[in-house]
């Protein structure tokens, strides 16, 4: 038999909800708090806490990508917003990437 303490789910330390919001940069912050309240709400109205849990693995995913190279993140974000803009970013060809990267 499984108690109830038992069926909480676990968090790794980097992926508790203070964690993953100080991993955030800029608009990011705003955007985690936002979308983690209304999970919240929404799990305190249907007591199922899977909205929760999938807003939190999704930033942490964001965390990480963040965490491992801050710069290449801001310009993964800049980029992302020209290209939703409407506006043309530089790019290269896949095997000049690989070739670059010695893939």
């Amino acid at each position: 038999m499984v108690s109830p303490a038992s069926a909480v789910p676990s968090f790794p330390p980097d992926a508790t909800p203070r964690a993953i919001r100080a991993a955030l940069i800029g608009a990011e912050v705003g955007d985690f708090d936002r979308e983690y309240r209304r999970a919240l709400a929404e799990a305190a109205e249907s007591l199922d806490l899977s909205g929760v849990l999938d807003v939190l693995r999704r930033w942490q995913r964001v965390a990480w990508s963040t965490q491992d190279d801050p710069e290449a993140h801001r310009r993964m974000l800049e980029h992302a917003a020209r290209l939703t803009a409407g506006h043309d970013i530089a790019t290269e060809p896949s095997p000049q990437t690989r070739a670059r990267l010695g893939l």
